[in-house]
């Protein structure tokens, strides 16, 4: 790696390769996991666009507030869909975790993008990181395989048919699994 500039185009293309991933899950013959899959798209997307390297593109000044109208959009979408389905909050989190960046930006000298100057309040930053380091942390602990099915079985749970690949419930943990990654690497740019 060759400083900052190297790891924000990593950065850039695991965000956008997990978006376009997520928009592919949205073909799931499941509405839930589309619906899921769509906002966890927005969110791989939002993330590329903020990681761009200062370098290559500086957004202008207005860029930051629609980046927090859309994602205060999506949190309050999250809020609405957490009241029946408590996973929801975690949407919540990583949406009101994108509006704070956002904000920061919006509140920073240009120059201080993307690491290079003291932006956001250390304590939500602080907070934030532990919420998302966690959360890596048991993501990437539910990625690892169970025992093997006994022989015969196919599918989810060894029943009907083999299950689509935008239904796999592990793409999906992988999926958000590297878009936590992502927030716990811009969070400790800020």
């Amino acid at each position: 790696m060759h400083g900052p500039v190297s790891i924000a185009w990593l950065l850039v293309a695991l965000c956008a390769l997990t978006g376009a991933y997520c928009l592919l899950r949205m073909r799931s013959g499941v509405e839930e996991q589309r619906r899921a899959a769509g906002g966890e798209a927005l969110m791989g997307f939002g993330m590329a666009a903020m990681a761009v390297p200062t370098a290559v593109f500086t957004p202008p000044r207005w860029a930051w507030p629609v980046y927090a109208a859309v994602f205060g959009a999506a949190a309050l979408r999250a809020l609405w869909a957490a009241r029946g389905a408590p996973h929801h909050l975690h949407h919540l989190v990583g949406s009101a975790a994108m509006v704070y960046m956002a904000v920061a930006m919006a509140a920073s000298p240009p120059a201080a993008h993307h690491g290079h100057g003291g932006t956001g309040v250390p304590l939500l930053t602080g907070a934030l990181l532990l919420y998302f380091a966690a959360y890596v942390l048991l993501s990437g602990a539910r990625l690892v395989p169970a025992p093997a099915a006994p022989a015969g079985a196919t599918g989810p749970a060894g029943g009907g048919g083999p299950a689509h690949w935008g239904d796999r419930p592990e793409l999906a943990r992988a999926c958000r699994l590297s878009m936590g990654i992502g927030m716990v690497a811009m969070l400790l740019a800020m």
